[in-house]
Order: structure tokens, then sequence, then C-alpha cells
């Protein structure tokens, strides 16, 4: 609704949205550090990328998992979920040609379902673009068949968990699979299960998508189709360092009453990562402030 000019939120819709940090922004950071700081600049939350723990991190020991979750409440902050899933162990490919590769995959994939859950998260993002594209001379129909049978498999694994599971469109310049919503959205559509579906990260989108951002939100968010939200300008770097404008961003998820968690992800740390992370939530509870009065 439009209140003297400006934008308000329904009235069911919270002033604040939930704001988490991706954690590799703190990766110098020991994981209790990452979470005092992330909790002390005011999130209230971490997503968390899996190779920041271990270079096998879906086989982490329950002690290990245990300790994590415990330093996550003890800085008073949560893990909301995971995301960059496929960067370790190396050789991982979610819809190769190769049978054993994506057999490994899923048990990795599987892993990770279930160190969400022990982490407390309830959303994992599967972005991993080295791990998705398609090779020279594959079939990208048969490409498209082997990750829809890998994400139905997956989806079956986090539904029992309680998990959210997103495919992340990503721009072309990183991959050749998956670009856009509508292209993830059929993708979601063809598995059919509750447990899948898509996200939004605002830099992918504004490189690969024709309409824009708040255009984009009000159309699939109230599909049901957007499971998350990752805020990050088209330069790379944190929201408010570059051309990309939040204020629009932040209203349309208002008022399309997304009520997931919004995470921030910079690629390109300015003037470092906890700068980076410090401007970011100042900027974003700046913007959410305006749209409230």
């Amino acid at each position: 609704m439009n209140v003297g000019g400006r934008v308000a939120a329904p009235p069911d819709t919270p002033a604040r949205f939930r704001l988490a940090l991706c954690n590799e922004v703190l990766r110098e950071l020991e994981f209790p550090a990452q979470c005092a700081y992330a909790a002390a600049l005011g999130y209230d939350g971490l997503e968390v990328a899996p190779f920041t723990l271990a270079e096998e991190p879906h086989r982490l020991p329950a002690a290990r998992r245990a300790a994590l979750r415990r330093a996550a409440a003890d800085a008073g902050i949560a893990i909301i979920g995971l995301h960059w899933l496929l960067v370790t162990p190396p050789g991982l490919t979610l819809n190769g040609p190769d049978a054993t590769a994506r057999a490994r995959t899923l048990d990795v994939m599987r892993g990770l379902v279930g160190l969400c859950a022990d982490l407390g998260g309830s959303v994992m993002v599967h972005g991993s673009p080295a791990q998705r594209s398609v090779a020279a001379g594959d079939d990208p129909a048969a490409a498209w068949a082997r990750a829809r049978d890998a994400l139905a498999a997956v989806a079956a694994e986090a539904g029992r968990a309680s998990i959210t599971y997103c495919l992340e469109p990503l721009a072309p310049r990183e991959t050749n699979f998956v670009n856009t919503l509508e292209e993830a959205v059929a993708l979601v559509r063809a598995v059919g299960h509750p447990a899948l579906r898509t996200m939004l990260d605002t830099s992918a989108a504004s490189q690969a998508e024709r309409e824009p951002v708040p255009a984009l939100i009000e159309r699939w968010v109230p599909a049901g189709m957007i499971g998350h939200v990752q805020l990050n300008d088209v330069n790379h770097r944190g929201p408010g360092q570059g051309a990309t404008s939040f204020a629009p961003i932040l209203a349309a998820l208002r008022r399309a009453r997304y009520a997931g968690v919004v995470s921030v992800e910079p690629f390109d740390y300015v003037p470092d990562g906890r700068g980076s992370a410090a401007r970011a939530i100042g900027y974003i509870r700046g913007i959410e402030d305006s749209l409230s009065r």
C-alpha cells in the first residue's frame, strides 16, 4: 500500500526481515568468532558454506556438529542453513555423465541435509556452478534429466528433515545450466516435491533476467516458488556498494509478503569481510526503517 507517497508493509508483514550473513565473508575468523561478530552487528543468523568447516563437511562427527550449534547459540545467533554446497570434496557433479561421480555427489548432498538439520538450519541453497555446468559434447537434455533425478532424491531427504532445498539460478558467466528463475521453476515443477523450491540472488538476477528484480519478486513469491533470498550488488559487493537499488527490492518483498530469511552474500569484500558485513546491515536496516515510516 502507499501511505503519504511511501510504500508501507501489509499489516501482517514484519517491519524487518530476519537477516543472515553468509559466513565465508568472515572466514578468516574461527567459527565462534564469526557468530559473535555477526551477532554484535545485529544479524539474526549465519548462512554457512560447508567448505569453511571441513574438507568433507558431510562427514563431520557429531561432537563437531554439536560444538558448532552451541557456538551459535552461545552468541545468540541462529544457523539458518547452508549454501555453496558442492565446493568440496573435489570431483562432484549434479548432472554430469559419469554415474559414479553422480552417485558420490548425491551421497554428499544427502549428508549435507543431515548436517543442516543437526546445525538447526532449515534452508539449503544449491548454487555450486562448476559442479552443474554441462560439459562440451554432453547432451543438455540428458543433463537436465540427470539433474531432475538427483534433485528429486535430495528433495525427499530434505522433506524428511523439514528443510527447504533451493535450486539457485546463476548468471551465464558462472554456469550454462539454470540461469533464470523461469528455468529453475521448470525444474522444480518437474520434480514436484514440496521441499524443493528455487530462490532469488539479486546479483545473479540482475545479470541474467529480462525483468527487474522487483517484478520477479512480485511474480514468483506469491506463486510459492521462492524459498530464500540473497542480497548482493550486481558488482558482487555488498548491498549499498554499487549500482543496484535495494529499496524497491525490499519494498517488493514486503508487498509480496515474503516470510523467509534474507541473507547478505557479497563476493568482493570492501574494505574487508568485517567492514563489508557491517556496512551491509546498516544499509539494509536503514532502508527498512524508511519503508516503515
